[in-house]
């Protein structure tokens, strides 16, 4: 079992930043795959991102590539979501998520656990 909680979210303009947090409690989280989905209103939950156990193999959906950043501390429990040049259709609620098995997937039917989400809005 693991808890995950994100934490970062809030309202900024486009073009602007935000970090986000999911801190992990529970099992070991270097045993696990992370990934980062988001859920727009009306829209189904997609994948953003995802990285490896260690950290050093990462993913991402290509509406993100080159403006979004994902990454982890071990040492910390904490998986991060670095995001600069935010688009208003950036906006969502977004969750991180656990995978048991080490695979670095983009499918969300894979991943065993999830938080409970933060909002994201960006204004135009």
């Amino acid at each position: 079992q693991v808890q995950l909680v994100e934490s970062g979210g809030g309202l900024v303009q486009a073009g602007g930043s935000l970090r986000l947090s999911c801190a992990t409690s529970g099992r070991t989280f270097s045993t696990f795959a992370m990934g980062w989905f988001r859920q727009a209103p009306g829209k189904e939950r997609e994948f953003v991102a995802t990285i490896s156990r260690s950290g050093v193999t990462t993913y991402y959906a290509d509406s993100v590539k080159g403006r979004f950043t994902i990454s982890r501390d071990n040492a910390k429990n904490t998986l991060y979501l670095q995001m600069n040049s935010l688009k208003p259709e950036d906006t969502a609620v977004y969750y991180c998520a656990a995978e048991s098995l080490g695979r670095r997937t983009t499918n969300r039917d894979d991943y065993d656990y999830w938080g409970q989400g933060t909002q994201v809005t960006v204004s135009s």
